[in-house]
């Protein structure tokens, strides 16, 4: 017997079916493809997102450029106070370490040989003068009597020489009463100069010695301090710099020193000797500036570092020390371009100045520096730029 035959309706679906399931699919997919990627938008915005960085113009000033020295403070004058009379100390008018002014007494020596001294050469001098009077009136009677030839030419001649021995003899008494006058006075130790004395090295009791040349007993010193000096040394390429900078029939050069404690320049000063010649062992030569010291803060042997003007001014371009990049080889800046493109500047750079670094070239004034954001800027690559309205001085 034969099978019956299945009909097409029954075991085939038909084509129509099939595509339109496929198309379904289709749909779905790409329906959920577009839903998993990011607006259009969003893509826009992030291709545009670039850097920022802070921008300014170089600074242009007129500045006057220094070069640096370290050297140390020390008196303008320097006294060793010693006796110029020997005796015993009888006072002591002074507290250590204290100003004293010129003039003042600070020891006082045992008067009493030196005014018997002095009445002695008083009482030598009168002698002298009482017997000049009798020479001078004994040659007055005798000239009286040379018309009646009463007197012979050999006893006025005689009497002549004792009018002039007694006065050599009263001429001598006169400078021994001076003498012994100063001597006196010597026995009160006044101070030669205004300044800071230092300790007593002589207590009330002592005897001490006078002297010349250093050999007689020292009292105490006395170091002037206003003004005050501050000595240094430079170098010969300084020198040479520092000397044809100076303009001939122009002031003295003015100096600025701070203290090893201090962060400002705020002593000021003016150079005022240079020595005659350059050490041939250190390549070096001495100079010295003086420094008003009214409150007389400085002292002597105080270290300092001085700043000394090489010129009187010039136009400079000033960018802030940070802008500053250093390898091994360069110092560089980096600038922004017209079109927002970062550009590396080779720079020379010269010292600071109230914080700010001068730049000698490579940069032009008109050279936007970024000064903000150095680590966001790389050569070449596009940025945007935030103006920095000023530098921080």
């Amino acid at each position: 017997m034969t099978p019956p035959r299945l009909s097409s309706r029954t075991g085939k679906k038909p084509v129509f079916l099939r595509t339109a399931l496929l198309a379904a699919g289709l749909a779905t997919a790409t329906a959920c493809a577009l839903f998993l990627l990011p607006p259009k938008k969003s893509l826009a915005v992030s291709a545009v997102a670039l850097p920022t960085v802070s921008v300014a113009l170089p600074e242009q000033r007129t500045v006057v450029e220094w070069d640096d020295y370290v050297g140390r403070f020390e008196a303008s004058r320097r006294v060793e106070v010693r006796p110029r009379v020997s005796g015993q100390i009888v006072g002591v008018h002074f507290k250590d370490g204290e100003i004293v002014q010129q003039g003042q007494l600070l020891f006082s020596i045992d008067p009493r040989p030196y005014k018997a001294a002095y009445a002695e050469a008083q009482a030598g001098l009168a002698s002298a003068a009482s017997e000049l009077e009798l020479a001078r009136a004994d040659l007055a009677r005798a000239q009286r009597l040379v018309g009646d030839s009463a007197i012979s030419k050999s006893d006025i001649d005689q009497l002549q020489a004792r009018v002039r021995a007694g006065t050599a003899n009263v001429a001598g008494a006169q400078a021994r009463v001076a003498l012994k006058s100063l001597e006196l006075e010597f026995t009160e130790v006044r101070s030669p100069i205004t300044g800071r004395v230092s300790d007593r090295r002589v207590d009330p009791g002592n005897l001490v010695m006078s002297g010349e040349a250093g050999n007689g007993t020292r009292l105490t010193t006395i170091n002037a301090l206003d003004p005050i000096y501050f000595t240094f040394d430079a170098s010969e390429a300084l020198y040479l710099k520092a000397m044809r900078a100076r303009e001939p029939g122009a002031a003295q050069t003015q100096v600025e020193v701070r203290l090893q404690d201090e962060p400002d320049y705020t002593w000021r000063g003016k150079l005022d000797f240079t020595d005659n010649g350059i050490d041939p062992r250190s390549g070096t030569i001495r100079m010295r500036a003086v420094v008003e010291n009214p409150t007389l803060f400085l002292t002597p042997g105080l270290f300092g570092n001085m700043r000394l003007a090489s010129g009187s001014g010039a136009p400079a371009l000033l960018i802030p020390d940070s802008a500053v990049q250093i390898d091994q080889t360069r110092k560089t800046v980096l600038t922004v371009s017209a079109e927002d493109t970062v550009l590396v500047r080779t720079v020379e750079l010269g010292p600071l100045v109230d914080g700010l670094r001068i730049v000698r070239a490579g940069l032009a004034a008109d050279d936007r520096v970024i000064v903000g954001g150095l680590q966001h800027a790389i050569p070449g690559a596009k940025v945007q730029t935030k103006p920095e309205p000023a530098f921080a001085s």
